[in-house]
């Protein structure tokens, strides 16, 4: 079954992100790390509202690390993946596969053909 939990574009870059940042995802890391990568501006405000959706899916889960002087003793808060969002993750990359896999050989003249 394809995408059996909905999955936003967005939530899904956020989270593949925070698995890239691998234990220091925290706001502004995942800001800067999604845009570097794609190119694509993300405000703040937007990022965080996406973030604490997904934690209320279970898909993330976060904790606050310790406070610095750099932010005016305000610790940051770091996002974790959950195995529930792991296997919602699996599941879209699966989905997407096939997908491609079914598309019949020259419908898309811009991709090789498969081998």
């Amino acid at each position: 079954m394809l995408f059996r939990n909905s999955l936003g574009e967005f939530e899904e870059i956020v989270m593949l992100t925070i698995g890239v940042l691998a234990g220091n995802a925290y706001g502004l890391a995942i800001k800067m790390e999604i845009e570097k990568r794609l190119g694509r501006s993300v405000s703040m405000g937007a990022l965080h509202t996406g973030l604490y959706r997904l934690e209320e899916k279970g898909y993330l889960r976060s904790k606050l690390g310790e406070p610095t002087k750099v932010r005016g003793g305000k610790p940051k808060r770091f996002f974790q993946v959950t195995a529930k969002g792991q296997r919602i993750l699996k599941e879209a990359m699966e989905g997407r596969q096939q997908l491609w896999k079914d598309i019949p050989d020259g419908v898309f003249k811009l991709f090789p053909s498969k081998p």
